[in-house]
């Protein structure tokens, strides 16, 4: 009998457990009628707000959309500067660049691949409008000592929360500590859609005004628009399964706790591990690891059934779509080096105990070549 490979993510056993919740909630939409805009997006928001004391949110498309229309929400136009770090997903920057401002990088830590908050202040200049700290792969950015910095040079914090549902910061939730968080539901997410799906979250209501206008043509409320805006909405279905799923976040980011605790404990110095910020409680979206061979890693733990992947391969700063800004290679050194060695080792919460096992013998076995 063959062995069936373990993915680095599946939401199979998830759907499989709460099915009949996710189906009856979708149901409830339709018989709603009304698809877009409704009580399901209206509550989503609400329960967001409240569970990380923000003053409200805004639905919209995408974690994509969520960071532009947030920056714009928050003042960011052409000519500004905005800094965040080289090693995210390029929605972060590619969202800077849709406002017209301009993405300015700070390397990362060598222990948690988080930006360098210490190398922050040299990258401002008299044009930086605004910080976005990238609470990468499911833990916080060190938030008090960027806060000082930004609240000293009059700057804008957006927190992209995208990867880190469910992460603390000392004693504060992901996403409830700069003037806006921008978050995505994507399906892999700690709190994923079964689609795309994104959400503002803004302490002050100015913002959110703003927000809900320019996800909506600009319109406040009429067929009338005050300003350039985008049709950006988080649709009912989305938000009704969101909702059903928000209370199971603290549950499954307990689960995922526990994988991460085995790998660390069992896995020795088979493969180079993530770090957990002594200030705060890593949510774990993905257990990124480290090896000086990570292509071959890789491919041989295909070979025995263990799926990784790389988040992420190449620097926003090394890739052609991104070579106008100006940066060279050996310009951001820890980025740069990290990306050759990084790959992700399987992590969701209905990873069984079983399969955790075999990826831990799989690493073992393949860490000898």
């Amino acid at each position: 009998m063959t062995t069936k490979p373990i993915p680095v993510w599946s939401y199979e056993d998830e759907y499989r457990e709460h099915r009949d919740a996710i189906l009856g909630a979708c149901d409830r939409v339709f018989k709603s009628n009304r698809l877009i805009f409704g009580e399901e997006g209206k509550a989503f928001e609400a329960e967001m707000a409240a569970a990380h004391s923000m003053t409200g949110g805004v639905g919209v498309n995408s974690g994509t959309d969520a960071l532009e229309i947030a920056l714009r929400a928050l003042g960011v136009e052409a000519g500004d500067e905005v800094i965040t770090v080289p090693n995210t997903a390029v929605p972060t920057v590619s969202a800077i660049g849709a406002t017209g401002a301009r993405p300015v990088f700070v390397d990362v830590r060598t222990d948690n691949f988080l930006m360098d908050v210490g190398k922050l202040e040299a990258a401002i200049t008299p044009k930086t409008k605004a910080i976005i700290p990238v609470h990468l792969y499911g833990q916080c950015v060190d938030m008090d000592s960027l806060l000082e910095i930004a609240k000293r040079h009059g700057l804008k914090v957006l927190e992209d929360v995208a990867q880190a549902q469910g992460a603390f910061y000392k004693d504060r939730p992901a996403g409830s500590m700069g003037d806006a968080s921008a978050w995505s539901f994507y399906p892999t997410k700690v709190l994923g859609g079964y689609g795309d799906g994104g959400l503002i979250l803004a302490r002050d209501e100015a913002v959110l005004a703003l927000a809900r206008s320019l996800r909506f043509y600009g319109m406040e409320g009429t067929y009338y628009s005050e300003r350039q805006g985008r049709n950006s909405r988080l649709d009912e279905v989305q938000a009704a399964i969101l909702r059903y799923k928000l209370p199971l976040v603290a549950p499954w980011v307990e689960r995922r706790r526990q994988i991460a605790a085995r790998y660390h404990a069992e896995l020795g110095n088979a493969v180079g591990l993530p770090q957990e910020a002594e200030y705060g409680r890593h949510a774990w979206y993905v257990f990124v690891a480290e090896h000086d061979d990570r292509d071959g890693m890789i491919k041989r733990l295909g070979e025995r059934g263990i799926l990784c992947n790389i988040s992420y391969p190449w620097p926003i700063h090394v890739q052609r779509g991104y070579a106008y800004l100006g940066y060279e290679e050996g310009d951001f050194p820890v980025a740069e080096a990290k990306a050759k060695r990084i790959f992700s080792l399987p992590m969701y919460p209905y990873l069984s105990d079983e399969q955790v096992g075999r990826v831990i013998a799989a690493i073992k076995e393949a860490s000898r070549g």
